[in-house]
């Protein structure tokens, strides 16, 4: 468990503090939940993220792994793939444009997800997004859509929300 005031000793800003506070509230006490349980019962949430830029592979995997998930990343639709064919995931974050050609094959991985593993939500991140493109996520399986740029916590708060739904309604995205 975070230690806030261990935290601003060390110059952390208050307001960066009760941004996580408030975000992440409901995460934050599962993660306490999860301390006081006898250590081999355990379970972290699997989280797969999918694009092809480095740096947004990294900080998602950063943010997402303090938020108490176990993350994996891909680059490319066959990592992906790979990744999904040998893991079950909780949650699959995604981008449209994956290859180098820059085609929208995310919407085929969405696809090959649900024919993997139909409880994941699947939510999509991407900069090119349309409404038309949302409406064929949505149709193809995705569970929300979002546009780029988005706060990593508005990101983490529908996650938690699709998380706690016991029906599978899409959370159309700005």
């Amino acid at each position: 468990m975070l230690d806030y005031a261990a935290l601003l000793q060390y110059g952390v800003k208050q307001s960066r503090i009760g941004t996580f506070k408030k975000v992440s509230g409901k995460l934050r006490r599962i993660w306490i939940g999860r301390e006081r349980t006898p250590e081999g019962d355990v379970q972290m949430l699997r989280l797969l993220v999918v694009d092809g830029e480095e740096s947004i592979c990294f900080s998602m995997k950063e943010y997402f792994t303090l938020q108490g998930y176990q993350v994996d990343t891909a680059r490319d639709v066959e990592e992906a793939e790979q990744l999904v064919e040998g893991t079950d995931y909780d949650v699959v974050i995604e981008d449209l444009r994956l290859g180098p050609a820059q085609e929208p094959d995310g919407l085929e991985m969405i696809k090959f997800i649900r024919g993997h593993n139909s409880h994941a939500r699947i939510v999509v991140l991407t900069a090119y997004g349309s409404a038309e493109m949302e409406k064929e996520a949505l149709g193809y399986g995705a569970d929300a859509f979002l546009r780029k740029p988005k706060p990593l916590s508005h990101v983490a708060q529908v996650i938690q929300g699709l998380i706690e739904s016991n029906s599978k309604p899409a959370a159309r995205g700005a």
